[in-house]
């Protein structure tokens, strides 16, 4: 039965100022994460083709990047690591001199107030380019996990804030909250990559990262992206294990996934904005198909609207400057 005319929606929506009155989901440069990749070169800043805005750097240009990051009002950056030499373990990853880890001590040095989350992974450290140790040609998940651990504790005794392990190995959580407790770190949080599926908008991210494998693929330890009650399972096994932030990765075509896992948890819920759905936009808008910064903005809120309560996103610098202005 219908109520029109008593019932008009069009009139809450009559003005900018209307919408803004009655709007239901509310965004800030406080929800973002900027995702940064740091390299062992020197006093380089080289973009990555695929991402356009966004580059390796040399640590001295990431500290510059980190401080821009502040002064916008984003709270938080994560680091990525291109090492100079990679090998069978990983061990860039884990020792003191690892890219990473000299990154965050002159980060934490020289910026006040951000917070430095690292990735905690070893794709971008091996020489095959997965998640963890071969054994048989196989990924092994219970000889990863040791190594996870100690790249734990390696973070956060260079200064980390959040430790964010993304490998998608079982037990990782309870293996590094067992590490980092056992080497008093008990105020390290672990923010987990708890429902990370195997995606194909990872492209441009392995491009930056120079993380491809370099035989098979990940699906045998990255979710199905038919799977959606898996990842709530993923994450609650997280949060039994220790985490402290669960994240569903990637964001755009899985927001039911992090609806659900919203519904399903009461711990921060993160989502990543990954590489492919950020150049997707960037390379639509140069092609003149889209408004690069309406496009821009419409997936951030309906990543907002989903359930996360923070979103990593490339776009981050970019809509924290537009939200400052119409604020």
């Amino acid at each position: 039965m219908s109520v029109y005319p008593i019932h008009r929606g069009r009139r809450i929506r009559s003005s900018k100022q209307m919408r803004n009155l009655v709007s239901e989901t509310h965004l800030s440069a406080d929800d973002f994460i900027y995702p940064l990749f740091v390299t062992h070169e020197k006093h380089i800043q080289k973009e990555i083709p695929s991402m356009p805005g966004c580059y390796q750097e040399s640590i001295d240009y990431a500290v510059a990047e980190a401080q821009e990051v502040k002064e916008l009002g984003i709270p938080a950056i994560i680091l990525f690591g291109i090492p100079k030499t990679k090998d069978t373990t990983g061990s860039d990853a884990y020792c003191e001199t690892g890219v990473v880890q000299e990154a965050i001590r002159e980060i934490k040095k020289r910026v006040k107030d951000i917070l430095v989350i690292a990735d905690l992974c070893m794709c971008e450290y091996t020489s095959h380019g997965h998640c963890g140790i071969i054994d048989g040609g196989e990924v092994d998940n219970d000889k990863t996990l040791e190594y996870l651990s100690q790249i734990a504790v390696a973070q956060a005794k260079a200064g980390v804030d959040i430790v964010a392990p993304s490998g998608m190995m079982d037990g990782m959580v309870k293996a590094i909250r067992n590490g980092l407790d056992k080497n008093n770190f008990t105020g390290i949080p672990i923010m987990s990559y708890s429902s990370k599926y195997s995606s194909s908008f990872y492209g441009p991210f392995r491009d930056a990262a120079e993380s491809t494998p370099q035989f098979g693929d990940r699906r045998s330890y990255q979710m199905d992206y038919r799977n959606a009650r898996e990842a709530v399972a993923e994450a609650l096994t997280d949060v039994e294990e220790g985490a402290d932030i669960v994240m569903v990765k990637p964001a755009l075509s899985y927001l039911d996934v992090i609806y659900r896992v919203k519904q399903a948890t009461n711990l921060p819920v993160a989502a990543y904005n990954v590489s492919g759905e950020y150049s997707m936009i960037k390379a639509a808008a140069r092609l003149g198909w889209l408004d690069e910064q309406s496009a821009m903005m419409e997936v951030l809120y309906s990543i907002k609207r989903a359930g996360a309560d923070m979103i990593l996103t490339y776009f981050a610098k970019q809509a924290a400057g537009i939200l400052k202005i119409r604020n």
